[in-house]
């Protein structure tokens, strides 16, 4: 460990030979600024869509995803370049719990906020777990085969949620299908950093068709934009009290372990980028992760997480001076405490939210085959097949038990069971790869 608790960033005018800002080195004021709306932009599709499907202030999310970015900076010395936005990990248990129907603002957001809370100080403790003995036991626990099972099944848990939220009408299932096509013709269809942004990039192309077949030939409901106009610029954003129930707590708060293991792949792709081991970093950034995550649901704001997007900015630029990370909070900072702002994100339509939640969840349920994938995990095995496939279907059938006077969901479900199977199946003997026996079409 370091001797003093921030690094002395080195000021670098020109790239070094290899092109590289290490994280305890910075550009100038200038470029630093530039470079940290680059980061905030691109946090900002995920950091807004996931509140939506949550029912929460996004205009709060996104202030509070700023400051948790300052927390995480100083409990991690400013040696860990990441920012923490609003997680999707969240999303199928806060539905779940609240009840939302995926449209206006969540009405039973309280009772979340205690589950989100429980999360943040679970993974707080594991955060000082792993600061005193290292991170070799969460790789046991929790291989690649298992957080890549769990992910998944989040995925296909919400896959009916985003589907029921946009089967209103036959006008809003069909915004539900352009809104996709935009979003992947964005995909296949630009480059750079546009198409990093491809989420919110094709949700504002489609916003923009929707507003034409409705405000311009009268199709739907129109958008509403009074609300912008009668904002004030700048203003405090509404925080909600939490509420403690056991119940909540029990479904939200596993979601510690994805976020755990989503933080350890982080923090692991950014050393392997920089050639710079982190591990003596880990503990701290679990621990700043969830006293951020803290922090959030105890004002009324989504878990957060360290974002992939912003990993994918440094591995482009080669940039990873952490003071890069401070300009963006400070950006996010500014626009939580603008009203218009809020007001504006609001006048999405729901159709659109809704096409995108579908793109959303089911690349939710991708990145779980992704880290199957990086990891070389052999399906052929039987434990690993058996496991999977229980986990799977458990998540994607919402398979709830009931434990006591409290009923534990189906991402909860999956969790538990995707880790408990295969502690108990990994010491038992494995056919060879493709002896496992093949379902039956």
């Amino acid at each position: 460990m370091a001797s003093t608790w921030f690094p002395r960033w080195r000021v670098k005018s020109a790239m070094t030979d290899d092109g590289l800002i290490a994280p305890d080195e910075t550009l100038p004021l200038g470029q630093t600024l530039v470079l940290g709306l680059q980061h905030a932009v691109a946090m900002f599709g995920a950091t807004v869509l996931m509140p939506l499907l949550m029912g929460l202030d996004a205009n709060l999310a996104v202030l509070l995803s700023g400051i948790g970015t300052l927390l995480f900076f100083f409990i991690t010395g400013g040696r860990v370049p990441s920012y923490l936005g609003s997680s999707a990990a969240f999303v199928g248990v806060v539905i779940a719990v609240t009840g939302f129907t995926g449209q206006g603002l969540n009405t039973h957001l309280s009772v979340a906020l205690g589950g989100i809370i429980a999360c943040g100080a679970l993974y707080t403790l594991i955060g000082l777990i792993v600061m005193k003995v290292g991170t070799g036991w969460i790789e046991r626990l929790m291989p690649p085969v298992v957080t890549g099972a769990v992910v998944m099944a989040i995925g296909l848990n919400l896959a009916p949620i985003a589907v029921h939220s946009v089967s209103a009408t036959l006008f809003d299932s069909w915004m539900a299908v352009l809104t996709v096509l935009c979003i992947g013709l964005v995909a296949v269809m630009t480059r750079g950093l546009v198409q990093r942004l491809l989420i919110l990039v094709g949700l504002i192309v489609a916003w923009a068709f929707y507003a034409l077949l409705t405000n311009g030939f009268g199709l739907g409901k129109p958008v509403d934009f009074s609300g912008v106009a009668h904002a004030a610029w700048f203003g405090v954003p509404h925080t909600t009290a939490p509420v403690f129930d056991l119940q909540a707590i029990v479904m939200i708060a596993p979601v510690a372990i994805i976020l755990v293991a989503e933080n350890l792949g982080h923090i692991k792709a950014v050393a392997a980028m920089t050639g710079r081991n982190l591990d003596a970093w880990m503990g701290r950034a679990f621990v700043g992760d969830g006293l951020a995550t803290m922090l959030s649901g105890s004002a009324g704001g989504s878990g957060v997480t360290t974002y992939a997007e912003n990993i994918g900015v440094m591995a482009v630029t080669r940039v990873y001076s952490t003071l890069a990370f401070v300009a963006a909070a400070l950006i996010a900072i500014l626009l939580g405490f603008s009203p218009k702002f809020g007001a504006l994100i609001h006048t999405v339509p729901a159709p659109v939210i809704g096409g995108a939640s579908i793109v959303v969840f089911g690349l939710i349920a991708v990145a779980g085959a992704r880290i199957w994938l990086q990891n070389q995990v052999d399906l052929g095995q039987n434990g690993n097949l058996i496991m999977v496939a229980t986990t799977l279907v458990l998540g994607a059938g919402d398979f709830a038990l009931k434990i006591g006077s409290f009923t534990l969901g189906g991402i909860g479900t999956a969790t538990f069971g995707a880790i408990i199977l295969n502690a108990i199946l990994q010491h038992r003997s494995r056919a060879p790869a493709g002896s496992a026996a093949q379902p039956h079409g």
